[in-house]
């Protein structure tokens, strides 16, 4: 048979070679023995290099690898040759970025008829996968080494319920050694009530966290919480047991179960508990027609305690009243605190309201003994309301209420006294119900307006500002001084949007002012505007300031904003910061009616102020009474000495002036240069000077 006729057949066969070679996952070459020059390369052995099938063919085994990696794999190919059989081995070989690669070699020698080695078949396997995966096993093996040596939990691991390693912490927490848990069933470890629950645990295999309890070495119980899982470790299928102490988790659960219900201070009854055992009651004296009681307490002036000698001290009031409270009622009466300096007391088993007198009685006289704090003795008094079950009220809201509104009532009979309800102070609290609504309608009517009363120099009698005060001309009842309104205003939030349309009135009419040119000849011209309260102590009240400045287009530099010293003791802590905010923006900051407050010098000295004014009543008994006059006196003199300015308010009279600023006081304002008058009065009345 002619040998050409075999050519079709040995290429057909050749091209399937080549089809499989390159589509397998393995690496393929066949180099020469003696020149070492490639004879054929899969496409993946080619590529492998950075050649093609092609480009690959009669290039030496150097020039492929290189010669330092066939110096280094020479010894193994020698063998292949000389030895004629195969070898294997395996070489690390990185990727052009870096990232790690592992190939494994097998050379197989390719011998001739005559069993001499004609070539050398290079077969090579991508292993990276493998040993990336032996890697990732052996450092989480290390890091769960580590872990268990390294955290605070205790880590034990069983096989069929028998320790085979355990960490320090779970030996600390049961008190056995290393060598005393190894071996030995974890269920010896287990509280006796928990035996059957974590041994249903071990045989249903399941992994989950549950608590439980275990018992150490001394027999103390111990409540635990386990994190169960299933795992291999060397080659080994444990079961591995996180141990927990939950011991402070319980502790600090339960105490906030207490607070929950309780108050943190004095341990009293809070808000929401007080009222779901005051429903309860009131349903069992339903079921019974029994007389119930409620007392709302407050303590008189109680602030001035905080503000004198700080909160801790106060807290220490709050809680000796409180245990007070307690001493002198009965185990089946309730006593709650709502918050602050209020208290709440529910009598019980009750004949009459005599009942409830007696009690009263006792209440006042035992919250009066004096309370020691900071060293001195401090009398507490409290103001009293009383609702009654069922006259009052047959619900829990409904007594709260009026026996807050009793109390309102026995604070303006003059503290240290009790009221019960009646019929007409529900009317009074309608009354103010109603005008809070007509408050919120007069915003929105714009009938409310801006008096001004001037304020001028000590020395020459130059004007130099106005302060603002609120009037309201109600439709039914003429002009209202605030006096008539701000009370329901503050106790529901209206004096917000009230103290910002001043606050934006008094801006507008500043910039009118000076676009008139009314303020040409005269001094700074700015416009007072007291704040109240509420509006000061606001977060973000500075923001609020300059909001209104931005949309009036005036600048600070034409207000002075006055606060009471009340206003600012009640926020020392942040009251700094907000007046160093209102100075930033050029706004004056003045105290009024110094002197009748509680701050301190030490307090003065601390605040960002420009200005204090005397209080007029101090003013009044001038100059005549010598005890007034040392007063303010003192306080001019004290003022000038840290560098602020002061006005006297309520100035009547030329002798009053002629005295007062003799000791250096700066501004005054009063009947003596003008009453109060609406803008248009006033605006003609700085023309005419």
């Amino acid at each position: 048979m002619n040998p050409a006729d075999d050519a079709p057949a040995r290429s057909v066969e050749a091209a399937r070679f080549k089809l499989l070679a390159d589509y397998l996952p393995a690496w393929i070459a066949l180099y020469d023995a003696k020149t070492q020059a490639c004879l054929f390369a899969n496409r993946g052995y080619a590529e492998a290099f950075g050649l093609t099938e092609q480009s690959i063919l009669g290039k030496t085994f150097a020039d492929i690898i290189g010669p330092e990696a066939s110096a280094l794999i020479q010894p193994a190919v020698d063998k292949v040759l000389s030895e004629r059989v195969p070898v294997s081995y395996e070489r690390e070989l990185p990727e052009a970025d870096g990232t790690p690669r592992w190939i494994e070699v097998h050379l197989i020698p390719q011998l001739g008829d005559d069993g001499e080695p004609v070539a050398s078949c290079v077969l090579i396997n991508d292993i990276t996968k493998h040993r990336l995966a032996e890697r990732a096993v052996r450092e989480s093996e290390a890091r769960l080494d580590k872990f268990m040596q390294a955290t605070v939990e205790g880590i034990l691991f069983h096989k069929d319920g028998y320790t085979t390693d355990v960490n320090p912490p779970c030996c600390e927490l049961v008190g056995y050694s290393f060598e005393e848990m190894i071996g030995r069933h974890v269920l010896s470890f287990i509280a006796p009530d928990e035996v059957g629950k974590v041994k249903e645990v071990m045989r249903l295999g399941r992994e989950l966290r549950y608590e439980t309890a275990v018992m150490h070495k001394d027999g103390t119980r111990i409540p635990v919480e386990f994190i169960v899982r299933t795992m291999e470790r060397d080659g080994e299928k444990l079961r591995m047991t996180i141990v927990r102490d939950i011991r402070d988790r319980l502790a600090s659960e339960a105490r906030i179960q207490h607070l929950a219900h309780h108050d943190a201070l004095t341990g009293l009854l809070n808000r929401a508990s007080f009222m779901d055992r005051m429903a309860l009651l009131m349903k069992r004296a339903e079921r019974r027609g029994e007389m119930l009681a409620l007392l709302f307490i407050d303590l008189d002036n109680f602030k001035r305690v905080n503000d004198s000698l700080g909160h801790l001290e106060g807290d220490q009031v709050l809680t000796t009243v409180s245990e007070r409270l307690v001493g002198a009622l009965r185990g089946s009466d309730l006593v709650g605190r709502f918050g602050g300096d209020e208290f709440v007391v529910l009598l019980t088993d009750l004949e009459s309201r005599a009942d409830v007198i007696v009690v009263l009685e006792a209440l006042l006289s035992v919250v009066e003994v004096p309370v020691k704090a900071d060293g001195r003795a401090l009398s507490v008094t409290p103001s009293i309301g009383v609702a009654v079950y069922p006259d009052d009220g047959r619900q829990a809201d409904e007594l709260i209420q009026h026996a807050d509104t009793a109390m309102y009532r026995a604070k303006a009979r003059g503290r240290a006294t009790y009221q019960f309800f009646e019929p007409s102070l529900a009317e009074t609290a309608y009354a103010d119900l109603v005008l809070e609504a007509e408050l919120a309608q007069g915003l929105t009517r714009n009938e409310f307006e801006l008096f001004f009363q001037p304020q001028v120099e000590a020395t020459t009698g130059q004007l130099s500002g106005a302060e603002a005060l609120l009037r309201w001309r109600h439709p039914q009842r003429g002009l209202l001084s605030p006096d008539s309104f701000i009370f329901v205003a503050e106790r529901h939030r209206l004096m917000l949007a009230l103290g910002e349309w001043v606050l934006r009135e008094a801006a507008l009419t500043a910039r009118r002012w000076r676009e008139q040119g009314l303020t040409q000849g005269h001094g700074p011209m700015r416009i007072a505007v007291n704040l109240s309260r509420m509006q000061f102590h606001l977060d973000g009240f500075a923001d609020t300031v300059k909001r209104v400045l931005d949309e009036s287009h005036a600048k600070g530099q034409w207000l002075e904003l006055e606060l009471t010293e009340r206003m600012l003791i009640d926020d020392i802590e942040h009251a700094p910061t907000t007046l160093a905010q209102l100075r930033a923006l050029g706004l004056t900051v003045s105290v009024d009616d110094f002197g009748t407050g509680y701050t301190s010098l030490a307090h003065l000295t601390e605040l960002p102020l420009d200005k204090l004014k005397i209080d007029q009543g101090f003013v009044a008994r001038l100059p005549d009474d010598v005890g007034a006059q040392a007063i303010t006196r003192a306080i001019v003199q004290m003022a000038v000495g840290l560098g602020l300015t002061v006005t006297a308010e309520g100035v009547r009279t030329a002798a009053q002036w002629q005295l007062l600023a003799g000791w250096g006081c700066q501004q005054f304002q009063g009947e003596l240069v003008g009453s109060p008058m609406p803008a248009a009065e006033f605006e003609a009345w700085v023309r005419a000077r």
